[in-house]
């Protein structure tokens, strides 16, 4: 059986928690086959990010085109675009060579350890442009704050938040409630044409929490494309990581990544 193909169109981090690698992670471990279109290499570890260089947006056309012209997709899914230019070329691929392919969009603006990785232009520009064709948007609250112009100070005002980034235009709307801080319980509000869902779990206590957002995204993605419903497809993503925090080993000297690897039996071993 054909795995489920997923293009992810994102920065790459070199230290292998968050962004493309990640991605890639996440996508295989959950029986996926990822291909990767990348916008921006990043200097970056546990600590922050030390540098970031962009990748023309001529170049990142070609190497989506690359991939669906041969391989083809079944899921979209886009992380770290950084300018206005950026966002125009996978719009404009997505128009002329994707446009009935599932799209997933991850609004990465800022990194775990805070720095800033787009510019004020592009967020609008992704508002207006990018995050109107999504089959889903997977924002924590930090980016739909941005993206609403207002604060999301509680869980009591995410499933309103949720409801009015539909407004936006995209098709589903999953806010991510983990950047509230002082609730031992995490809530997830999953928003669609026929009402809000919300999904809670205890909260996992660690400091391995690079990338969390970056591999829900794709964890969902990937079941997207396998063809589950966007219910199961989301439910499927954060049962792979809460699994993949709980059992993360401490890497580095900050927020290390989860533990991708989970669902893998190390080969050779039983």
């Amino acid at each position: 059986m054909t795995p489920a193909r997923i293009l992810i169109i994102a920065g790459s981090d070199s230290g292998g928690g968050a962004g493309i690698q990640a991605d890639i992670k996440t996508v295989t471990a959950l029986g996926g086959y990822a291909m990767t279109a990348i916008t921006a290499l990043t200097a970056q570890n546990t600590l922050g990010v030390q540098g970031v260089e962009p990748v023309s947006p001529a170049f990142i056309k070609a190497q989506m085109r690359s991939v669906l012209d041969d391989l083809g997709v079944d899921c979209l899914k886009t992380g770290m675009l950084h300018d206005t230019a950026v966002i125009d070329a996978v719009v404009e691929t997505i128009e002329s060579s994707a446009r009935n392919i599932p799209l997933v969009v991850d609004p990465v603006m800022v990194a775990q350890s805070g720095d800033r990785l787009v510019s004020e232009q592009a967020v609008q520009h992704l508002r207006e442009t990018l995050i109107a064709r999504a089959s889903l948007i997977t924002p924590n609250l930090p980016e739909a704050e941005v993206l609403l112009g207002r604060a999301i100070p509680d869980v009591e005002s995410m499933q309103a938040a949720a409801e009015d980034l539909l407004s936006l235009g995209c098709q589903a709307v999953l806010l991510k409630g983990g950047h509230i801080q002082d609730q031992a319980e995490l809530v997830d509000v999953l928003a669609t044409a026929t009402g809000p869902l919300v999904f809670r779990h205890e909260r996992i206590e660690t400091t391995s929490d690079h990338g969390t957002g970056c591999t829900l995204a794709s964890a969902v993605a990937e079941g997207i494309g396998r063809g589950l419903d966007l219910e199961t497809a989301v439910r499927r993503g954060r049962a792979y990581l809460q699994a993949a925090l709980a059992s993360a080993v401490p890497l580095g000297h900050g927020h290390g990544p989860v533990n991708h690897g989970h669902t893998i039996m190390p080969f050779g071993l039983s």
